[in-house]
């Protein structure tokens, strides 16, 4: 059963999913914190753990050599050790090898830490990109791209905070809280150690209270960030489209507004972040004023002695930082929470279109493809296909024409199982395309679509994207077939050129060669063309078509159609108009019956008579007629510079 069609993103689900707690993240991110199926992995764990226990050992042993020394100092006669070790400088010196031991020991902490903590970046970063690739067209289709790219940003770099404060502070400092504890009521008494039992509960809880009324703030802030480089890349992304409309002051207003916002909730977020430090601050201060007033009594008793002022003050100045770090790692726990969320909602998302229980790969033995009594609706209360059956035989082309909105694109769509059909079915060589694996039947269908968009690659990636074990030779040999090789021979770099950002240093005509080139090397033994011509030049148009029916050649072949020249000789003709079949035929059979497809057919014609009476005209005026051809790419992307081109007049081709 599938799916209801009506998916929407933000859907309650999503955004239920969206209100993680700090918690509920830890417990998601807990798997990949700790790598139970890595035995090098948990060993390093386990290494840094007892690296970690020694460093809190030296730590806590640092303050008493402080103490020692000031002992030694004021009154050697009073200096515990002073027998074994009488001299001060002694005492100074085990300071500060203490010290020095304890910063090693925590770097040695992190260093053999490290591969745990990005191995749990790579793994979830990982599992989230490929989950978006298994997610369904409608997902994609109803996001931004530049939101969706930060939010992964984010996400990912929270993870790395989450794990790298959990262990790397959190756990430490929990331990050092524990000995400092320890200490205090051993060398004083339950008084100290209750004082600073209740500075630590007081800082806590003052550090949650305040960083809670700062989530609001981050969350405002991080959705002016994401709105801003949405923005940004949407309109970069149109760079030629706001220079036509010379709308650059537009954009850069539209941007300006959003960074604005981003601004004020920084402000807030940087404001607040003071007013945090300083209640903190205020805080550990009265704790601290709190424990050394005490001990001056013991001392004046003769209780304590000046050694332990010094090591009270030296311990609670000791303990700043790491219970400064608990605040941090509450802090930034809590706000890589809100980073992370979106992407633990991402994971949350299940597939609108997934392989059944026992589904089994397609076995193409001829490629006949039918459709079975099909509807369709992307939104209940609009069908988009009403009740459509037909059939490509094995090795026939089979065209699909009719106005825009008919339903033409949407027969692709469920042919490669983008979207189930919401009534009927769709098999190929008699089996339910819903009842095999997508991955099988993707393997057995090429396409071409109108809108071709490449890698940010070389051309020979590109090309090698349709099989990419092929070799060199059968790429060139594609590219042979495409017609493109000999375009690529004489650009710098060749089959090694940059084509760009979705291939936009080629011109339409050669990107679609491309994607032919693709098309033939994956070899496929049913291929959909989806309006592969409409976007391209009448000569342009003729070349790629010579293309595309070398590459049918022998295949099961569905055209999606708007030229209808281009489908003249296919086998059978099938003209949609909202959504349901109104004639199919023969090109020859359908305009003798004079009804839709004629109509279609004469209007198209129309507008190719007005081109050649104006171009007939242009020719008896002058005889000759002067075109300025215009290079499809510039001269630094391998284009060739203008020219002025006199075509006689038997060169014109018409245009339809």
């Amino acid at each position: 059963m599938s799916r209801p069609y009506f998916f929407n993103a933000s859907a309650p689900q999503a955004k239920a999913q969206a209100k993680l707690a700090p918690g509920s993240a830890l417990r998601k991110l807990w798997p990949y914190i700790w790598p139970s199926g890595r035995r090098d992995l948990m060993l390093r764990i386990y290494a840094s753990l007892a690296v970690l226990l020694t460093a809190k050992i030296v730590t806590i042993a640092v303050p008493y050599s402080f103490k020692w020394a000031t002992d030694a100092l004021s009154d050697p006669a009073r200096a515990s050790l002073s027998a074994v070790i009488a001299s001060p400088l002694a005492f100074t010196l085990l300071y500060g090898g203490l010290r020095i031991l304890m910063a090693l020991l925590s770097q040695a902490r992190d260093a053999i830490f490290a591969d745990v903590a990005m191995h749990a970046v790579r793994r979830l970063a990982r599992d989230v990109f490929s989950h978006l690739h298994l997610l369904s067209l409608r997902f994609h289709l109803e996001r931004k791209t530049g939101g969706l790219t930060r939010i992964l940003e984010r996400g990912r770099n929270s993870i790395e905070t989450i794990v790298r404060t959990t262990m790397l502070t959190a756990v430490p400092t929990i331990v050092e809280f524990v000995l400092i504890l320890a200490v205090f009521l051993y060398q004083f008494d339950w008084r100290f150690a209750a004082v600073v039992t209740l500075m630590i509960l007081a800082y806590m809880g003052f550090t949650a209270a305040a960083t809670n009324w700062r989530i609001a703030i981050r969350r405002a802030m991080n959705e002016s960030d994401t709105d801003a480089n949405t923005k940004a890349i949407d309109s970069l992304l149109n760079f030629e489209t706001v220079k036509y409309f010379n709308a650059e002051e537009r954009e850069k207003q539209r941007y300006d507004k959003s960074i604005a916002r981003y601004e004020r909730m920084s402000i807030k977020t940087f404001t607040s972040l003071a007013w945090l430090n300083a209640g903190q601050a205020v805080v550990f201060t009265l704790g601290l004023t709190a424990a050394m007033a005490m001990s001056i009594e013991g001392i004046k008793s003769g209780a304590n002695t000046v050694g332990d002022f010094v090591l009270i003050n030296a311990m609670m100045i000791q303990l700043y930082q790491p219970l400064n770090f608990m605040g941090v790692v509450y802090r930034e726990i809590k706000q890589s929470a809100i980073d992370i969320e979106m992407m633990f909602a991402i994971l949350g998302q299940l597939p609108e279109v997934e392989d059944r229980s026992g589904a089994k790969p397609l076995a193409v033995t001829n490629g006949r493809l039918s459709f079975e009594h099909v509807s369709f609706n992307y939104d209940p209360r609009r069908a988009i296909l009403k009740d459509v059956s037909f059939e490509v035989p094995a090795g026939k082309t089979v065209a699909i024409v009719g106005p825009s909105g008919a339903g033409k694109s949407t027969l692709s769509r469920l042919i490669f199982r983008f979207y189930e059909p919401s009534a009927g079915r769709i098999a190929i060589d008699g089996q339910d395309i819903s009842m095999v694996t997508q991955t099988s039947l993707r393997a057995a269908i090429g396409m071409v679509p109108q809108d071709t968009v490449l890698f940010n690659d070389t051309i020979a990636y590109n090309i090698r994207y349709g099989r990419f074990e092929s070799s060199d030779a059968e790429v060139r040999e594609a590219a042979r077939l495409a017609r493109i090789d000999q375009f690529i021979e004489q650009i710098p770099g060749g089959y090694e050129a940059q084509v760009g950002e979705r291939g936009l240093k080629l011109s339409g005509g050669e990107k679609q060669r491309v994607a032919i080139a693709r098309t033939i090397l994956k070899a496929p033994p049913i291929l959909v063309l989806d309006e592969a011509t409409s976007a391209l030049d009448s000569f342009t148009e003729g070349e790629i078509q010579d293309a595309l029916d070398l590459v049918a050649k022998g295949r099961t072949t569905l055209v999606i159609a708007h030229r209808l020249s281009t489908i003249v000789n296919a086998d059978e003709i099938i003209v949609l108009d909202k959504g349901s079949i109104v004639e199919r035929g023969a090109h020859v059979a359908l305009l003798a019956r004079n009804g839709f497809y004629a109509a279609l057919w004469n209007r198209q014609n129309e507008v190719r008579q007005a081109e050649e009476t104006l171009r007939r005209a242009a020719i008896e005026e002058g005889g000759r007629l002067s075109i300025k051809i215009e290079p499809e790419r510039s001269p630094e992307e391998g284009g060739e510079p203008e020219e002025e081109a006199l075509l006689d007049k038997d060169q014109l081709m018409p245009s339809l």
